[in-house]
């Protein structure tokens, strides 16, 4: 459809793509939310599909002596295809919104819709949670097929368990970059010390990010979290990518029944009893791990 989103009200425009730069804006929030795309890497993407390739293993390096040929080796370089899933989110809001127009509803909602985008991406890529990418694709599932986890308090303090799930990544060669855990550890983090005493853990100061042992934190909202499951992923995360096709489309319903969506006695919200719209905002996302034992992941005390 064509419309200029400054004078058009909502109510005369129900579907249609979200106006550019509240769509660039949305994203930009959506990015500095959500806790993969705060570590993994971005891959452009023009296209739904896209084949990039990666580094495996580097090439060897030889002793040579005076006058010998120098062997040769060759890098290993793998191929690897990463596909857009449609991600879709779905927002009551009460009719005076409709009054507004496109353009300044969408300033108003930016940050509701790219929260709701954050908590669903976060919960597919950390734990596979409805996620769309396949089996054995998630940062819990690949850990887990590694052996690369370990339990809260049974080694040591946090300090040792930190260090260790890094050593368990240095085994196989590959370097721990950054964390992701939630909020509610970063006290924890925030008490430990090393072995001489001193802190490990540095906060977000002045745009700063968090840091443990030097290495970026990256938090994910609690209700993206899997609390049964882990407590604290320690990554290399070059070996997870992400990306996303600009653009995002919307669609407005006024008498639909949210059957994902229930009200304070657990029932679905029928949106014309309540005088209600909902908006559906849909984007395209892509998420693939490349490595199982690139991951690890700290797992909750299960001592009774």
């Amino acid at each position: 459809m064509t419309f200029n989103p400054n004078n058009v009200l909502l109510q005369d425009a129900v579907n249609g793509k979200v106006p550019t730069e509240q769509s660039t804006l949305v994203l930009k929030d959506f990015m500095t939310q959500a806790a993969i795309t705060q570590l993994a890497k971005y891959e452009p993407m023009t296209k739904p599909e896209k084949t990039f390739t990666y580094l495996a293993s580097g090439p060897g390096a030889y002793w040579v002596g005076e006058g010998e040929k120098i062997q040769t080796s060759k890098a290993t370089w793998l191929d690897a295809k990463m596909t857009t899933k449609k991600l879709g989110v779905i927002i009551p809001v009460s009719k005076e919104f409709l009054r507004y127009t496109v353009t300044d509803f969408f300033s108003q909602m930016r940050p509701a819709i790219a929260e709701a985008f954050a908590i669903k991406f976060d919960q597919a890529a950390l734990f596979g949670t409805g996620s769309p990418f396949g089996a054995g694709v998630s940062v819990f599932e690949r850990a887990t097929a590694a052996g690369n986890k370990i339990e809260r308090n049974s080694i040591g303090n946090i300090y040792d368990e930190l260090n260790a799930l890094m050593a368990l990544a240095e085994d196989n060669d590959k370097d721990v970059n950054g964390f992701t855990t939630t909020r509610r550890f970063r006290q924890r983090l925030r008490g430990a010390k090393d072995a001489n005493g001193l802190p490990i853990f540095n906060d977000a100061t002045q745009g700063a990010t968090s840091q443990a042992l030097g290495l970026p934190i990256g938090y994910v909202d609690s209700k993206s979290w899997d609390y049964a499951k882990a407590e604290l992923f320690a990554a290399d995360w070059d070996f997870a990518r992400y990306g996303i096709l600009q653009g995002i489309e919307y669609k407005i319903s006024e008498e639909a029944t949210l059957t994902t969506i229930v009200d304070e006695n657990n029932q679905p919200i029928n949106l014309f009893e309540r005088d209600l719209f909902a908006l559906r905002a849909t984007m395209q996302v892509g998420f693939m791990t490349l490595n199982d034992e690139a991951f690890t992941v700290l797992t909750p005390d299960t001592t009774p």
